[in-house]
This record gives structure tokens, sequence and C-alpha cells, in this order.
């Protein structure tokens, strides 16, 4: 019977060890996540390579708030390059257009009313980047006031560019040899 007491009590000896290492090791997790949050939070960098998403996300961000927007967008697509899952793909796909979106705003319009180029890309682009948002989480009313918000803009400054009159079709020549 003292015998059967002396195993038990290190059988529970052990088990509370282990449970005590194993507590004291989430702790220190859950510390670690707790400085990473408060860095995200103040919205500063993260610069530990123990979150290479997070690092890779905050810089794309930073560069965003930066107006340094072509940068941005290419981090973001560094992100997506990662294999995230379909949430953060959501995520970088909403951040991207808006840095294009951003990005087509400051953009100059032409003398004749129509948008430069770039602005015509960046807005196709961010067009496509929040459809593809809105694909993967259908719910997000951001991204859905966005791409409105986007279709509105498009609407009244996509005026088409004028043809060239190099490239015109000539109706009147005919078809075929004499």
């Amino acid at each position: 019977m003292i015998r059967h007491i002396k195993n038990s009590n290190v059988v529970f000896g052990a088990l509370l060890t282990i449970g005590l290492v194993g507590a004291g090791y989430e702790a220190f997790q859950i510390h670690r996540i707790e400085q990473v949050n408060r860095v995200v939070a103040a919205g500063q960098l993260v610069t530990s390579d123990r979150y290479p998403y997070l690092q890779k996300f905050t810089a794309a961000y930073d560069q965003g708030n930066k107006k340094d927007y072509k940068h941005a967008v290419q981090t973001y697509g560094q992100l997506l390059e990662t294999k995230p899952t379909l949430a953060q793909q959501a995520k970088i796909q909403y951040n991207i257009a808006n840095n294009l979106f951003v990005f087509g705003l400051i953009r100059r319009i032409n003398d004749d009313g129509t948008l430069q180029d770039e602005a015509r890309y960046a807005y196709t682009q961010a067009k496509m980047a929040y459809e593809q948002s809105l694909r993967i989480t259908p719910q997000d009313r951001a991204a859905k006031f966005n791409l409105n918000l986007l279709h509105s803009v498009m609407a009244n400054n996509m005026k088409p560019a004028p043809k060239d009159q190099s490239t015109m079709e000539l109706s009147n020549l005919p078809i075929g040899l004499p």
C-alpha cells in the first residue's frame, strides 16, 4: 500500500512538473505575442524574424503610409507568394487595392479631361484587387464601400482617350485586289 502511494506520488509529481513547464512555455508565448501586438497597434514595424508575415505586412503598410504606393503594392504582392491563409489573402488584396486607388487619385488628369495612363491602370488594377478580396470575403463592408467609391470615380473621370488619326479605319477603301 505504501509502495502504491509512493508510485502515485511520483506520477502526480511528474505530471505536475510537466504541467508547470507547459504553463511557463505558454506564458512566454503569450508575452511574445503581446509584444508583437503592441508594436503593430503602435503603427511600428515588426522587426522580429519569428513573424515573417507580420514583418512583411507592417513593412508594406508603412510604405503605403509614407505615400510609397508602388513599393507597398510590390511588398503586398510578395506576401501573396508566401501562400497565406484565405483571410490573409483577402486583407492583402484589400490593401493592394487601397494603395492602387490612392495612387490613381494622385495622378493628374490630362488637359482634355481624360486620366493619365498610370491612373487608368491603377484604377483597373484596384478594381480587380477589390473584386478578388470580395470573392474571398463577400461580407467585407469596407471592400464593398471602397469598390463602389472606385466605380464612381472611374465613371466620372475615365473618358476614352481620343483616337489617333493614324489608327482610324478608312471605310471607303476597296477590299481585295483589283
